[in-house]
């Protein structure tokens, strides 16, 4: 998970509301949107690698299975983006926003993080 989460532990996260843990997953989203825009790609699978970590965090303290269903369909999107050759910033902020709706608190980021998804292209 890299030495910025590696304390992190199941017991530790439970801890945290998932608001808070979509939250802090967000906070990793919203940092590798900026390493993909810059175009740092080393920087930007380690960003990527987190918020893989951080979501394998969240599904494991998880006890409702639909949740967990719909965080494991998330995380897939997630994975193909780190696995892609030319991630495209389109398909990395449709992803984003999709997690920040998992809550109503983490919805209400959404107007301060992504802009206008009519201004994105997906190409």
């Amino acid at each position: 998970m890299g030495t910025q989460h590696s304390s992190l532990t199941t017991e530790r996260w439970s801890g945290f509301s998932l608001d808070q843990q979509i939250l802090m997953i967000g906070n990793e989203m919203h940092r590798a949107a900026r390493y993909l825009a810059d175009g740092f790609r080393i920087h930007l699978s380690e960003a990527y690698e987190r918020v893989l970590a951080l979501t394998d965090l969240t599904v494991a303290v998880q006890c409702k299975p639909t949740l967990r269903r719909e965080l494991l369909r998330w995380r897939d999107l997630v994975a193909a983006l780190y696995i892609s050759e030319d991630p495209d910033l389109g398909d990395h902020n449709n992803a984003f926003r999709v997690l920040l709706q998992f809550t109503p608190v983490a919805s209400e980021q959404i107007p301060y993080v992504l802009s206008d998804p009519s201004s994105e292209s997906s190409s």
